[in-house]
């Protein structure tokens, strides 16, 4: 049971982070090229 709890955990991050970009636009209510642009900007 605990290895289906985890499995589902990791299967969730990994999609999460491939959608990262769409998820953000949608919680933050901000167009998705601006979270684009924030994530891919200059690095300090």
């Amino acid at each position: 049971m605990t290895f289906l709890i985890l499995l589902v955990l990791v299967v969730g991050a990994v999609y999460a982070y491939r959608n990262r970009v769409s998820l953000l636009a949608k919680i933050l209510g901000q167009p998705e090229s601006r979270i684009e642009r924030r994530i891919n900007g200059p690095k300090r």
